[in-house]
């Protein structure tokens, strides 16, 4: 299956362009900016590819706040451009998405059919793409996901390996709950995802998918200095004495089985995934 990727240098597509090999061409912003929806449209249209995945986004969800127009565009109009162009060429097309749709209340995992109430223009934006995407009517997987991290571009993951090279004490908010990620845990399931929704074998919808287990950011920091064997220890702390201008979601736990069902994808062990990016970035 050739699948035409859109990101480039992001998490999940440096992923996607190492795991698909030769099938997958990723596209940069100087190819595609998903500031021009109507041009990323017109290259699904030329496309020779049998399958689109789209893992460009406005992911600066502080920023977001003050950008929710520009946020909006990205996030919103163009997945919804590009779903309308993989629909009219028959293609099925792979969206990622993410668990601030949700308003993060409770402690029960989220389902995929939930009802959506994001907190802050990030999130806000996303749910404009899921709902252009649905809208457009053709084959299509959103995936939502959470907590992305890798041996590349800026992630918790590097954050707090910096960090812990010049503090042995760090203050972690322990009341945000969700599951870790890894880009390339990602890249897999949405090029399976891809080859389902082409082969007939999986069914199309909104779908979760998210590390396990369920953990606080404070808990991931110390298994990151566990794995790295770092001697920096972590205070949990609530997520109010750490103010950002965005307010994050409490609850990202999510429920992933109906991505199982439909497409055999199962949550990876996000401890198992942290350990291969910490080789890579010893290497």
């Amino acid at each position: 299956m050739a699948v035409l990727v859109f990101g480039k240098t992001g998490q999940v597509a440096t992923e996607l362009a190492r795991v698909g090999g030769d099938d997958v061409v990723c596209l940069g912003r100087a190819e595609a900016d998903l500031a021009d929806p109507d041009a990323c449209a017109a290259i699904i249209r030329d496309t020779d590819a049998t399958g689109v995945i789209n893992a460009a986004a406005y992911t600066a969800v502080d920023n977001a706040e003050d950008e929710e127009a520009l946020a909006t565009v990205i996030n919103g109009d163009a997945p919804a451009a590009m779903a309308r162009a993989a629909a009219e060429r028959g293609l099925p097309f792979v969206h990622i998405s993410t668990d601030y749709v949700f308003d993060g209340s409770g402690v029960k995992p989220w389902l995929p059919e939930d009802e959506t109430a994001p907190l802050g223009a990030y999130g806000r934006s996303k749910l404009a793409g899921e709902r252009g995407v649905v809208a457009a009517g053709g084959t299509f997987a959103i995936l939502r996901t959470s907590w992305a991290f890798s041996s590349h571009g800026s992630n918790f993951v590097k954050t707090m390996l910096r960090l812990a090279e010049t503090k042995d004490h760090l203050t972690i908010v322990e009341d945000q709950i969700g599951g870790p990620t890894e880009a390339g845990d990602i890249a897999r399931a949405c090029l399976a995802v891809a080859r389902g929704l082409s082969g007939a074998t999986g069914q199309g919808g909104i779908y979760h998918f998210s590390g396990r287990p369920d953990v606080s950011w404070a808990e991931f920091a110390r298994e990151i200095f566990a794995q790295a064997d770092l001697k920096a220890s972590v205070e949990g702390i609530p997520a109010s004495a750490y103010p950002t201008k965005a307010k994050r979601p409490g609850n990202s736990r999510m429920d992933c089985s109906s991505l199982q069902a439909s497409f055999g994808v199962t949550r990876p062990d996000w401890r198992e995934s942290l350990g291969r990016v910490l080789a890579d970035l010893s290497t």
